[in-house]
């Protein structure tokens, strides 16, 4: 149990222990206990972690499958990205020529710019979820009637951005309201949710739940000071199992898991990426992105990282290495091992799409704010060809086997051809398109921001029309 309640208990030798794992660091629940008690009400109480068992990576392995099949292997498992190494590859659906709507309806009313969330099919493709901005979760047919709809707490706070991890019959997602949410997909019924004692004070989780062996992955994100942790919870009963709460800024990626190199990997908007060994969560090693710029001291914490090179983007794990974009302009690829730069490729504006790759040919397809989406050789980092899709794009791509689908802040989802980048077509929409788009019998769902005026200007913020979720499919 983390004993910080009283702000009294310093420089114990568990202390000592934290500190040198954490390379001599203060953990964030150190820092919180040298702030006094008066200071953190809102981390008020003690979050208890529960005994860990230990997730069996067995059928997350090359072996278990081809290097196409996302991981798990599992038949009634799906997650943001198709997988625990996040690829975003759809291999055997095919992109029509030619598309119109086939349903839409309004989900999002949050002017919050961060990536919505994307709609997420059930492994048996009967059931499409779409989680929105105001705390609410639908869920339709493919033909787009609706199943049920589900009031949460989310609502309160931002609602959802994150995507749901479906396992069997149950989803998971976290909320901006600091919470993780299992819900029943037949009864569209809430199984559980947890507390804000449960995970020291949570302010939101934004990130998008890993599951593996009946286990979750989530990154949680913490204000005074601004911070994060990695938290394991079981996913039959909500309670966490283990955490590590030694990150400098607020996480946004979802955690990615490559079990045959045994790690996990995210990022933080202190342009850190960070890697535990998995499944033990030894911290492995940590990159600074930005390094060149010299650090920034939050004056708090007293911990080192650079402002500006933000990681917010979910970081791929392929071929021994993970795949990260900064804030500082520069999309990275870093040796899983230990952490190394292997090579940067330099796109001159923030970068902090959710990359995908497709890895049977050994491509990365990544997105930038300087309007551009980059094809990239991902051992060498040689850029392939480059699309201009007319805004930033800070939302997820996808990859099928011949075409590549991105939204764009030009309010267009685009379908390029994955060979050339050429435009194959586009559709145009009423916000920015930031989920990602997923293709599925041929079908494309995905997911708009509402449209705002007055949000980038000093007069007020007004919504001038909700953010819809779409269904396209082919104009025959």
């Amino acid at each position: 149990m983390d004993g910080d309640g009283d702000g009294s208990s310093v420089g114990t030798d568990e202390d000592a222990s934290e500190r040198s794992a954490t390379g001599g660091r203060p953990t964030r629940r150190q820092l919180l206990a040298t702030v006094g008690a008066g200071s953190i009400v809102g981390f008020a109480g003690c979050a208890a972690d529960y005994a860990r068992s230990i997730p069996d990576c067995g059928r997350a392995t090359a072996d278990a499958a081809g290097p196409t099949v996302p991981r798990p292997v599992d038949d009634d498992v799906s997650m943001f990205r198709r997988g625990l190494r996040r690829y975003g590859y759809y291999p055997e659906e095919t992109v029509p020529d030619d598309v119109t709507v086939n349903w839409e309806f309004p989900v999002n009313r949050i002017s919050h710019t961060a990536a919505k969330s994307t709609p997420r099919p059930t492994p048996d493709g009967e059931t499409i979820l779409i989680a929105s901005d105001t705390g609410r979760i639908h869920a339709v047919t493919p033909d787009g009637e609706r199943r049920w709809l589900l009031e949460t707490a989310a609502g309160t706070s931002l609602g959802f951005h994150g995507t749901p991890a479906i396992v069997g019959d149950t989803a998971y997602i976290g909320g901006y309201d600091g919470a993780l949410y299992a819900v029943d997909i037949d009864a569209g019924e809430l199984l559980w949710r947890t507390s804000t004692r449960d995970f020291d004070g949570s302010i939101a989780i934004g990130s998008s739940p890993a599951y593996i062996d009946g286990t979750l992955y989530v990154m949680a994100e913490y204000s005074d000071p601004d911070s994060g942790a990695l938290w394991e919870v079981d996913a039959a009963t909500g309670n966490p199992t283990w955490h590590d709460d030694d990150i400098w800024g607020m996480p946004h990626p979802s955690p990615a898991i490559d079990c045959d190199a045994g790690r996990l990997v995210s990022g933080s908007n202190d342009g850190v990426v960070y890697a535990w060994e998995f499944p033990s969560l030894e911290r492995a090693w940590t990159f600074q992105a930005d390094v060149d710029a010299g650090p920034n001291l939050d004056e708090e914490a007293d911990g080192p990282f650079s402002l500006g090179a933000q990681i917010k983007g979910t970081i791929p794990v392929y071929d021994g290495a993970a795949f990260a974009g900064s804030w500082d302009g520069h999309f990275y690829r870093l040796d899983l091992e230990d952490g190394s730069e292997e090579w940067s490729f330099e796109t001159g504006e923030i970068v902090m799409s959710n990359p995908a790759i497709d890895p049977e040919a050994g491509i990365v397809y990544v997105g930038s704010a300087d309007h551009h989406v980059y094809a990239l050789e991902a051992d060498t980092g040689e850029e392939l060809w480059a699309a201009n899709v007319g805004g930033s794009v800070i939302g997820s791509i996808t990859a099928t086997a011949e075409t590549i689908l991105v939204g764009s802040y030009d309010t267009h989802l685009y379908a390029l051809d994955r060979d050339t980048g050429e435009r194959r077509w586009r559709v145009e929409n009423r916000g920015h398109v930031t989920s990602g788009a997923i293709p599925r019998d041929g079908r494309i769902y995905y997911a708009e921001r509402g449209a705002f005026s007055g949000y980038y200007d000093d007069e007020k913020t007004v919504l001038e029309a909700p953010g819809h979720a779409y269904c396209l499919v082919a104009d025959e």
